[in-house]
């Protein structure tokens, strides 16, 4: 594991964050989170979702709560604001009182196992995250969370795939589950940049099915229907990393200048669409902020603490 940490003193730290795009990220990923989750078949079938995202029928829902992907991205942010930098020990101790304050928001099963037993002793992250479905998670949990980190350190991309690592290995060890986090990072630190490419993340991605998802998502046209881009690339109905990612980024790029269209467009995909829109939101509003979006879309969704 990518234990150590790359040393960086108070002006170092000063020089590498943007606060202001960390938290236009992170608005952008809490309404892509509780847009996307208005379309899981818990809200509305399948048949009658997809005539409702072709027509761009807002939910009707008066609120929309977010979900465990912006309760683990409030909980990275805020220890971000604290200590400058992924502190491993505090960021799992962190996430163990996320999940421990309601665990309603959706968790999936391996965070159900590892986040109680963090909540007292958070430095056995070291031991018990690796030993997640034999080798650690490769799922999308440590990407869905993680874009306003990339936002925060843009200046320096380098850094922001580093932090990223950091602060999936708490969770997600496998080295597909942090390749996810780094290149959900990158996609977001380019997006304040305005330089992002799906072909720039990819190139950051570390080797594997991420970056080879990736691959295949910078040479698929943006006139591909984004349901046959999610029929190509994977929208999440595995919940890895690398069925997630590719897509996301794909639709962030395909409308980087266009949260709202970003979003409908990722909801198309259906699949993981609750993370996948998390993802894409993150990206996008990290250049573009929540404030072009219809402004029913800012009143229904849950605030932020």
């Amino acid at each position: 594991m990518t234990t150590h940490r790359l040393r960086a003193d108070s002006a170092d730290g000063a020089d590498r964050t943007d606060r202001a795009a960390a938290r236009r990220s992170l608005e952008g990923l809490a309404l892509g989170d509780a847009f996307g989750e208005r379309w899981f078949p818990l809200f509305r079938d399948r048949d009658r979702a997809s005539a409702e995202i072709a027509a761009r029928v807002t939910p009707a829902e008066l609120e929309w709560p977010w979900t465990d992907d912006t309760a683990l991205a409030l909980a990275l942010h805020r220890v971000l604001d604290e200590c400058g930098s992924v502190e491993q020990d505090r960021l799992a101790s962190a996430f163990a009182l996320a999940f421990d304050t309601d665990q309603g928001r959706g968790y999936g099963h391996g965070m159900h196992m590892l986040l109680p037993a963090l909540l007292e002793r958070p430095q056995e992250w070291r031991t018990l995250a690796p030993g997640l479905f034999d080798g650690g998670s490769l799922g999308n949990g440590a990407a869905m969370r993680v874009a306003p980190l990339g936002a925060r350190f843009a200046a320096d991309l380098a850094y922001a795939a580093h932090q990223a690592a950091l602060s999936a290995e708490v969770t997600h060890a496998h080295p597909q589950g942090i390749a996810g986090a780094v290149a959900v990072a990158v996609a977001a630190g380019l997006s304040v940049r305005s330089e992002l490419t799906v072909t720039a993340v990819a190139r950051a991605t570390p080797e594997g099915p991420v970056r080879d998802g990736l691959a295949r998502a910078a040479e698929l046209p943006f006139t591909t229907p984004p349901r046959e881009a999610a029929a190509l690339l994977g929208s999440g109905a595995r919940v890895r990393a690398d069925d997630t990612v590719p897509f996301a980024v794909w639709t962030a790029a395909r409308h980087r200048d266009d949260l709202t269209a970003a979003l409908w467009a990722t909801a198309e995909g259906f699949g993981d669409v609750d993370t996948t829109c998390a993802i894409t939101g993150g990206i996008v509003a990290a250049r573009t902020g929540v404030g072009a979006v219809p402004a029913e879309w800012r009143e229904r969704r849950e605030p932020l603490a």
